[in-house]
């Protein structure tokens, strides 16, 4: 099988990258644009692969687009590019609008293009997988209450209005010109290669070099933490076993307080590798203002895909969150190259290689 995923250079793309080049015989075509999280050191274990193929190209150049799917000839689709941090969305909405919505009417109008001219077997086999957050149905207020996949979309943010829009959008041409496209809608993703932005690699980074560690708020935001090799395994066996205009939520059945999160690492790392001044982590947690549209909590009922396709989370919030901290010690190098940009130079380093 030939696997186009696009954002294959993200947090969540590398991940499924990795899992299919190395526990498949499929192809892949990794197209990413490459803004700053995008990392292709994230690949560095399968890109010397000969099944693994990778383009520089924005999903919002649609003639680009026609000509990699014309030249790559997929059989199926996962479509994860998107601008994805919700800080980044408040001061600056415009590329979210940009990539997660007009680049995905681009996408699905160049797959539709593409897939009208298939044969009939190809066509009736053919899938378009969009992975999208939980974000888009708002906040829960019950503390029992769940998100399934028929919970209304109430998004708080530009960021995830802008995820409820690209899902409303593939949906539509599902129903409306019989692409046959599949939604995923996840909860927090953690683990290896996390851009440091995000709440749990900033506080493993800032509590190494001694900074402080800001929560939002009191800390009492909960979110359902999902591992995101889970959820690498769930994606495949959604985009290979799923059923064509269903959507899946994907949980990890880990639901913990940002401030609890925030604390069980700070254990870790004193476990791990204590402060020189024998200090506790925790004495570095500080708290911040609160950012606008905050939502409380996020909770995913996952039983869908667990009935339907027999999935369900390897990982509990515990073994995941200790194999994430022990990546970042054991990593450093990843890690500096981020921090300092360099993974920047390393890609120009690599294409000037390729191409010399």
């Amino acid at each position: 099988m030939r696997i186009l995923v696009t954002g294959g250079a993200g947090f969540i793309g590398s991940a499924v990258v990795r899992y299919i080049i190395k526990n498949t015989d499929n192809h892949v075509l990794n197209v990413d644009k490459l803004t700053y999280a995008g990392n292709l050191e994230s690949l560095k274990d399968v890109d010397q692969n000969k099944r693994y193929q990778f383009s520089q190209t924005d999903i919002c150049d649609r003639q680009a687009m026609d000509q990699l799917l014309e030249d790559f000839k997929p059989d199926v689709i996962m479509h994860l590019a998107a601008e994805s941090h919700v800080d980044r969305s408040i001061t600056g909405s415009a590329t979210f609008i940009e990539t997660n919505i007009i680049g995905t009417y681009q996408l699905l109008e160049a797959t539709r293009q593409y897939w009208n001219n298939l044969t009939k077997d190809k066509k009736q086999s053919f899938r378009f997988h969009h992975i999208s957050t939980d974000e888009v149905y708002g906040d829960l207020e019950g503390t029992d209450d769940l998100f399934l996949e028929t919970t209304p979309y109430a998004p708080s943010s530009p960021y995830s209005a802008s995820k409820a829009s690209s899902d409303h959008l593939v949906r539509a041409w599902q129903r409306t010109y019989g692409l046959p496209t599949i939604v995923t809608n996840c909860s927090n993703n953690y683990g290896p290669y996390h851009f440091p932005e995000k709440l749990i690699p900033l506080v493993i980074l800032n509590a190494l070099d001694g900074k402080s560690l800001p929560i939002y708020g009191k800390g009492d935001q909960i979110r359902d933490w999902l591992f995101v090799e889970d959820h690498a395994r769930a994606l495949y066996k959604v985009v290979t076993e799923g059923v064509v205009g269903e959507t899946y939520n994907i949980g990890g059945h880990n639901e913990k307080q940002n401030i609890e999160v925030v604390k069980t690492i700070c254990k870790i790392l004193d476990e791990l590798k204590p402060q020189a001044n024998s200090q506790p982590y925790e004495t570095l947690i500080t708290f911040v203002k609160d950012r606008p549209g905050h939502d409380l909590r996020y909770a995913i009922d996952a039983s869908k895909i667990k009935n339907d396709l027999g999935w369900v989370p390897e990982e509990s919030f515990e073994t995941g969150i200790r194999k994430t901290v022990e990546w970042y010690l054991s990593n450093q190098d990843w890690v500096e190259n981020v921090q300092s940009g360099e993974y920047k130079n390393w890609v120009k380093q690599q294409y000037q290689s390729e191409n010399a």
